[in-house]
């Protein structure tokens, strides 16, 4: 293994903020909402001290598609399904439209855990 010199250089590359876009997903915006939903689920999961089986229970779901979800693998979940998981687990889920800012045309999603 070789050690760098503190004199060398290592190219970095700053992150747009958004890791699926920085790798390339071509949904990378819809990844991105979908991954901070399930953060949220996830934390309300461990701070209750569920286990995977009672929280399929409470979300409907079996409790493989809850590991695969909470590992990671929400492809196959929509939105909408993760925000009923939400509201399941107890949480108000609120969706606010407004004017995007002067220095965009298009608008964004976001998620903002209050």
């Amino acid at each position: 293994m070789s050690k760098h010199k503190a004199s060398e250089k290592i190219p970095v590359t700053a992150g747009s903020g958004n890791v699926y876009a920085d790798l390339g997903y071509p949904d990378a915006d819809e990844m991105l909402v979908k991954a901070r939903l399930v953060m949220e689920i996830s934390g309300i999961i461990q701070r209750r001290g569920l286990t995977q089986v009672e929280a399929a229970r409470l979300l409907g779901l079996t409790q493989p598609k809850v590991s695969a979800m909470l590992r990671g693998q929400f492809r196959g979940f929509s939105e909408r399904k993760l925000i009923d998981c939400l509201t399941s687990l107890g949480r108000d889920v609120q969706i606010v439209i407004k004017e995007p800012s002067r220095r965009r045309t298009n608008g964004k999603l976001t998620v903002v855990v209050a």
